[in-house]
């Protein structure tokens, strides 16, 4: 992996795009570099995706709480510390 430089990241201006679910929807703001991604993700009440990731995911929560199942039926809940 390549170095990153130093940056601050202006979040508003960089557009949110729309997911949609089995139920709800998530907006996801998106900056990439050589093989890393850096997303800020909003889910609506009752989001649940229509897809299972095979990628790892390093996640904190910024607000409320969230249910994490993964594809071997491990749950996690995360919230705001």
């Amino acid at each position: 992996m390549s170095n990153i430089p130093f940056q601050t990241i202006d979040w508003t201006k960089i557009s949110k795009i729309e997911h949609k679910g089995e139920t709800g929807t998530a907006y996801s703001q998106t900056i990439e570099y050589d093989k890393l991604r850096i997303r800020i993700v909003e889910f609506s009440k009752g989001y649940v995706a229509d897809h299972w990731c095979q990628k790892g995911h390093i996640v904190f929560c910024l607000e409320g709480a969230f249910k994490m199942e993964l594809k071997n039926g491990t749950v996690a809940i995360l919230k705001k510390i």
